[in-house]
């Protein structure tokens, strides 16, 4: 006869049972199965499982009672059992009413509410949460890893002891549901957790790769896996180059509350001094803090003419002992309300420091403004910003690690680009706001931006224009110095004709207000203020039309064009060009009336672009798409052209957009399969010329191999030359493997302009579900580097569970 009961709490009969919490965890959790006398009912609020918090729901066949000793028994199906949100299944069920044990024996399943489940042939738990133990116990979690034990016995309420045990973070099964032997298992003799110290503890713990024993260690301990952060050691780092030798990087992560850490980190390498790097984070209840750093007392090394006999000695070192440091730091806060602030710290001792010691990620976005690559930024910003309008002030100064011109005798003799010319910006102000409803039927936004820059050395073009560049030596001179205030004002109504014919009228109002100050004086000029006004009045017309093709594709074309008129914007020469120097035409930027990325460069006169798109798609989500489109003005704009960086005489137009007709602008995205994607563009002057391009396609075939390849070209500089700035790279990387886990992988990154392979490499790998291993051959032939050429061996690892040869927030420690 089948049963349902359904009980209370009651203080004469609980059902206590063991739970995995951690990686060796027994976790008791009570429940209530019946009650001798009539229970006093407590009204509890029910949870995810529909039960009371103290109530419990038990399905047996039968129900048997002798003594003190009640059992409830499943003859054709397990007995079920749940209470606060955990499910038991087990073919037997008891409870000794006398001495307070509950036991469940014959293929116990018990599933906890975070998702683990235990498997045992036995498991049992005093009333008092003393003595638990389970018999033939295993559990699984949920991301995956498995332990198993002899014997799972609760030593005490902190304490769990496993006698006999195995853990691994891979899958013990095949798809088909085969045992199979895990790619990586610690093996012990005695495993303990202690949940006190938030530990776990292993005694003659041997560690097998593949099933094969690798290591033996008499002790060994980890925090539990539960735990986010921990203390302890990373995954070491091995590399190697030939200026630093063999190095190996051993990170060391010191908690020291839930919510600050430091990260020690020391690179001990062969043939130079150790390297040490520092990392603190704190995270406090608004924001958080990150501050990075690294320091050695070192010689520099590379390739250099040690003995000045015009023979470059390779590997070498020279110059003095000194200190050589680095340091990054940023911080981020979002209190409640609608401001925000944040600032970055960004300097190091040495251009090529990074470079030569390998320090990993030393170029993020972390505020407001980021220094590009090879630039850092120290920064300082406030933002608000509400549901229409935005507002920020930023202050910030570079230091640039890019080189200006390259030595063709050693890396070690680059010249890079001067601090001192690159501006200190305060205050920088961005403010956007719209009214809340429509103005005349559309849409109104008001805009501002304020702007002073500060230079210590003097820089000519491109930022100040041709005809202010003073010819010969400009040694000595000061930097320009510039202030600009910005006013513009946007109105935009968008409607729609019966046939479908989306219009689009729009007015434009700018202003710009500059002070310049510091002029070459051999020009004649003075610091002086100047002033310029700019309206603009036009319409966007676009048409999209969509036909349904035999075999269930649809062909989507959009045409769009833009007629616009504007007052001359008034180029004044004086005028540094300090925010538009470069520009990057696309699908987006040519239809905008400021094409130019900031205020220093506008356009004016009459302007028509035209464009088209061309979109197909079939077969849930496969798609191909093409743009093009162009831009036509009523006249030239030589304001725009600068001097070409090695014939300063003659002028280029590195924007695509100084002649009356602006390049033409090709965009397309592919993606014929789920496996297959793939992205284009570029920009064709008149003459069919590709001034920029860009290409990338990503595949991936069979169930982990997957390649990719992109290109990119410059080709807006016409003459060649050592400064000139054209550039030309392919990249490509992927894995194939050949037999089960086991494959190659490889990458490269090619220079055409100089004909050069920078960075290669090729090795072997081993990946599963929860093992990565990589080792193979790396060579680095970038010319940033002092120590030249470099190549050797390289070692990758990532340990499901252990994290990998890197840090993260994902990582664990050991």
């Amino acid at each position: 006869m089948q049963r349902d009961v359904r009980a209370t709490l009651s203080s004469a009969l609980r059902l206590r049972l063991l739970a995995g919490a951690a990686s060796v965890a027994l976790t008791a959790i009570a429940g209530t199965a019946w009650a001798q006398t009539t229970p006093e009912v407590v009204v509890t609020a029910p949870g995810a499982d529909g039960l009371p918090q103290d109530g419990a729901y038990i399905e047996s066949d039968a129900v048997t009672r002798e003594g003190d000793v009640i059992t409830a028994t499943g003859e054709t199906e397990r007995v079920i059992a749940r209470f606060r949100e955990a499910t038991l299944r087990a073919g037997q069920v008891s409870y000794d009413l006398r001495q307070g044990v509950a036991a469940a024996e014959r293929d116990v399943e018990f599933t906890d509410p975070e998702g683990n489940v235990i498997f045992a042939s036995l498991l049992e738990l005093d009333s008092d949460l003393r003595a638990g133990v389970a018999v033939d116990f295993a559990t699984r979690f949920r991301n995956g890893a498995s332990l198993m034990a002899a014997t799972a016995v609760r030593r005490s309420e902190n304490v769990n002891e496993l006698n006999y045990a195995l853990f691994t973070p891979c899958p013990i099964c095949d798809d088909e549901g085969n045992p199979k032997t895990p790619s990586i298992s610690i093996q012990a003799e005695k495993v303990v957790q202690d949940e006190e110290l938030r530990a776990v503890l292993y005694r003659n713990a041997v560690f097998k790769v593949g099933g094969f024993p690798v290591l033996y260690l008499p002790f060994f301990a980890h925090p539990d896996p539960t735990v986010e952060r921990a203390s302890g050691f990373l995954v070491p780092r091995p590399s190697y180059d030939e200026g630093r030798g063999f190095s190996l990087e051993v990170p060391y992560l010191q908690v020291i509350s839930p919510s600050e850490d430091w990260l020690i980190s020391p690179q001990i390498n062969t043939d130079v001094a150790p390297f040490l790097n520092l990392q603190w984070r704190r995270r406090f209840s608004d924001g958080t803090v990150v501050l990075r750093g690294g320091y050695t007392y070192e010689r520099n090394f590379g390739n250099f003419d040690n003995n000045g006999d015009g023979t470059v000695d390779e590997n070498v070192k020279f110059g003095d002992r000194t200190n050589r440091s680095y340091f990054l730091g940023h911080g981020r806060f979002d209190p409640e309300g609608p401001w925000r602030w944040g600032f970055t710290a960004e300097r190091t001792s040495d251009k090529t420091l990074f470079d030569r010691y390998d320090v990993m990620n030393p170029y993020q976005d972390n505020g407001l403004y980021y220094g590009d690559q090879r630039r850092l930024i120290s920064q300082i910003y406030a933002e608000r910003q509400t549901a229409r309008s935005y507002v920020s002030v930023a202050a910030f100064t570079m230091q640039s690690l890019r080189i200006r011109e390259f030595s063709t005798v050693t890396p070690a003799l680059n010249i890079f680009e001067n601090d001192g010319e690159l501006p200190f910006v305060a205050p920088l102000i961005e403010a956007r706001w719209e009214p809340d409803g429509p103005v005349m039927g559309g849409r109104l936004r008001l805009r501002g931006s304020a702007a002073a820059l500060y230079r210590d050395d003097y820089l000519g073009s491109p930022v100040l224009r041709p005809v202010v560049v003073p010819p010969g030596s400009t040694l000595g001179l000061p930097g320009v110095d510039s202030r600009r205030v910005s006013t513009q004002a946007e109105w935009r109504r968008a409607m729609i004709a019966p046939m479908g014919i989306r219009w689009e009228p729009f007015v434009d109002l700018r202003a710009d207000f500059y002070s310049v100050g510091d002029l070459p004086p051999a020009m004649g000029l003075e610091d002086d203020a100047i002033s310029r006004t700019r309206a603009t009045a036009g319409i966007d017309v676009s048409y999209p039309l969509i036909r349904r093709i035999n075999g269930g594709a649809d062909l989507i074309l959009e045409p769009m064009a833009q007629l616009s008129i504007s007052t001359d914007p008034d180029l004044d020469v004086r005028i540094p060009n300090e925010d538009s120097q470069t520009l990057e035409l696309d699908e987006s930027s040519l239809f905008r009336i400021d094409r130019f990325p900031g205020y220093d460069l506008l356009e004016g006169g009459l302007r028509i672009t035209a464009g088209a798109r061309a979109t197909l798609r079939w077969d849930e989500g496969r798609q191909a798409s093409l743009f093009v489109g162009r831009s036509l003005r009523d006249s030239d704009e030589d304001a725009y052209l600068i001097p070409i960086p090695d014939a300063p005489t003659q002028l280029y137009d590195p924007t695509g957009l100084a002649s009356d007709a602006s390049d033409w602008v090709v965009q397309a995205s592919f993606s014929p399969s789920e496996r297959i994607r793939g992205w284009g563009h570029a920009t064709i002057d008149s003459s069919g010329d590709v001034r920029r391009g860009e290409v990338a396609v990503d595949g991936r075939w069979g169930r982990r191999n997957a390649a990719t390849m992109s290109y990119v070209v410059d080709r807006s500089n016409p003459l060649a030359g050592p400064n000139n700035r054209n550039y030309e790279f392919m990249q490509l990387s992927g894995q194939q493997f050949l037999v089960g886990n086991w494959g190659v992988a490889g990458s490269g990154v090619m220079d055409f302009e100089r004909d050069l392979i920078t960075r290669s490499e090729v090795g072997l790998l081993f990946d599963d579900d929860c093992f990565r291993f990589e080792i193979g051959w790396r060579r680095d032939n970038t010319v940033v580097r002092p120590s030249g050429p470099s190549e050797g061996i390289y070692v990758r690892l990532n340990l499901a569970t252990f994290g990998g040869t890197g840090y993260g927030q994902g990582d664990r420690r050991f």
